[in-house]
């Protein structure tokens, strides 16, 4: 996905407008580009022919870089958010969250003398929805 900081700024700023009491907001990324394709387009625009004047090389993938991206939700689901006047931005609807109470103060009771892996499977009892493994995958380390 490629923005440039102008449009990221802009995008940002226009949330701040929408912004009232800590809600989600999701950007559409629009359509993911292949570097490769990229480089081809920016290749013939200066006026060479790709792989003819210009050679690509493919150097391999550096540490903390992805061959692509996932996003964790998809604005398109009308269930989960809210239109704004900006059809870029999504505001994701407020939901009722139902905690066990007793696993909640269990957690704040043990929070000092847990692990890391501990405090994680405590958290994914409480809020079902959170899962670690999944969010370990996707943050690029």
């Amino acid at each position: 996905y490629f923005m440039t900081i102008p449009e990221a700024v802009g995008l940002i700023l226009q949330c701040g407008v929408y912004a009232d009491k800590g809600e989600l907001f999701i950007l559409d990324m629009g359509e993911p580009v292949k570097i490769y394709d990229l480089a081809e387009k920016m290749i013939a625009l200066a006026g060479f022919v790709p792989h003819q004047d210009i050679k690509i090389d493919i150097v391999g993938l550096r540490p903390g870089e992805k061959l692509y991206e996932e996003l964790l939700v998809d604005s398109s689901d009308q269930s989960r958010f809210h239109k704004t006047e900006n059809n870029l931005i999504f505001i994701e609807k407020e939901k009722e969250i139902s905690l066990d109470q007793n696993l909640f103060n269990e957690l704040l009771s043990k929070f000092e003398s847990l692990d890391d892996e501990e405090i994680k499977n405590f958290v994914s009892k409480i809020i079902p929805s959170y899962t670690p493994d999944k969010m370990k995958k996707t943050s690029g380390n």
